[in-house]
């Protein structure tokens, strides 16, 4: 791994505006983790944020003293072409896709999220065909190369990655490592004292346990939630949980079971939300806005502060520290998406889940699950096949997949599936190549 030079990373969707934060990753791991290129690509749509994000990144680079070399690029093989490291932080279609990943749905009186239920399925459709052409790049240009995803929707993208290339890969999210710090914080903790014992899928993830040197301390935790003191995300609404809830469950929710435990709720939100300051996805445009005027200001040498408002901070963090746990194998702990392979006996063995694991050279290595009960499996269950039939749906365009999946997900009443999907196909179809023959035909109403 890494030539003479130093390491090789190629981050795709360079001109995202979390970009700073892996440049900064890179940057104060630079001793033990000797990045000498980093490869910056994105797409012709997004050329103007990479020049600015690329500048920030050269400035800091210069400012820390560091011999990394920026690159910035639009052509992607060029970048993955011998590259040790490639990771995957885009969206296709932009933000403005997101938007319509949170309207189309609320036109039906249906959660309109941009990873979870209809929204989500959206997202997946238009983001499997590339991730599989990025991929045959890898395998074809860098096949030792690691695959490091933070594209969303993570578990979605880490299965269709697992079943269908060849390439190695591991599946990142910014949830369970919210969720470990939020722990340690409840306990006044240091965080590098508390280990999270957490299994599920992305964005459905419980904690069985917070360990503090050897010791559980799950229910102090899940009382300091009950109070409803504890600020958890910036992208999903706050509300409390209830006490009998979370006693009954014992474990700790991750925000995102917001949606399945309190659904009208979070509908009635989203309701009021998208009439008065707009749907998340129109908030963060607005951020996003005034990140990169940020960015464009000569003197700014640092990752701004401002960017924790995008919400999905510390994921490019984690991303530097798991590429350090391969490259000098150290066998550390991380929460990660990866191939079940009987991890979780109620679960397919070619699924992806988010599982505490220990990653070496070698990869991620998931630590042993006890059998899950009920008042998880079962939830669990129906959203891992609604996530296998969006994989179906996405590599193959295959309608009546994608019709199924909406059908089965908890949080979509069925008898509108067809015209909600439908929708989504039609305002999609320009980032849905595998899906025209089904429109020619006819079948999309």
């Amino acid at each position: 791994m890494a030539t003479e030079r130093g390491l090789k990373v190629a981050t795709i969707g360079g001109g995202s505006s979390y970009t700073p934060e892996i440049v900064e990753g890179f940057i104060k791991r630079y001793d033990e983790l000797p990045v000498k290129d980093l490869y910056l690509v994105d797409i012709e749509e997004g050329k103007w944020k990479l020049d600015i994000v690329g500048a920030l990144a050269q400035r800091m680079v210069e400012e820390a003293g560091v011999d990394m070399k920026i690159h910035l690029t639009l052509d992607r093989r060029e970048a993955i072409k011998d590259a040790d490291f490639v990771t995957t932080q885009f969206r296709v279609g932009l933000l403005d896709a997101r938007i319509r990943d949170e309207k189309i749905p609320l036109r039906y009186n249906c959660i309109g999220q941009e990873t979870t239920g209809a929204g989500g399925l959206a997202k997946a459709l238009r983001t499997i065909p590339v991730i599989l052409d990025i991929c045959k790049d890898i395998e074809e240009l860098a096949p030792d190369a690691w695959l490091i995803n933070f594209t969303n929707p993570s578990g979605i993208i880490a299965e269709t990655v697992n079943k269908h290339t060849n390439v190695k890969s591991i599946g990142l999210c910014n949830v369970p490592v919210k969720m470990h710090m939020m722990s340690a914080d409840i306990l006044g903790v240091d965080r590098e004292d508390v280990r999270m014992d957490l299994v599920g899928l992305n964005h459905l993830v419980w904690g069985r346990d917070v360990i503090y040197k050897g010791e559980s301390k799950i229910d102090e935790v899940l009382e300091k939630l009950v109070s409803g003191q504890v600020q958890e995300v910036k992208n999903v609404p706050d509300f409390g949980w209830g006490e009998d809830l979370l006693k009954s469950l014992r474990m700790m929710p991750c925000p995102y079971h917001r949606y399945y435990y309190l659904t009208a709720k979070m509908l009635e939100e989203e309701i009021e939300s998208a009439k008065t300051k707009g749907t998340r996805g129109e908030v963060v445009k607005k951020v996003e806005a005034e990140l990169f005027e940020l960015y464009k200001d000569p003197n700014l040498k640092e990752k701004p502060k401002q960017l924790e408002q995008r919400g999905g901070q510390y994921y490019s963090d984690a991303a530097c520290d798991l590429i350090s746990a391969i490259y000098n194998d150290k066998g550390t702990i991380h929460y990660v998406n990866i191939q079940n392979n009987g991890t979780v006996d109620c679960l397919p063995n070619d699924s992806a889940i988010e599982r505490t694991c220990y990653v070496d050279k070698e990869g991620a290595h998931p630590l042993n699950v006890k059998p899950l009960p009920s008042k998880v499996k079962g939830l669990l269950q129906v959203v891992n096949e609604y996530e296998a039939l969006a994989v179906e749906a996405g590599v193959y365009g295959d309608y009546d997949a994608a019709l199924q999946a909406l059908v089965i997900h908890p949080l979509v009443e069925s008898s509108i599936a067809k015209p909600l999907l439908d929708d989504i196909i039609k305002e999609n179809i320009d980032y849905l190549p595998q899906f025209k023959a089904v429109v020619e035909s006819g079948r999309v109403k």
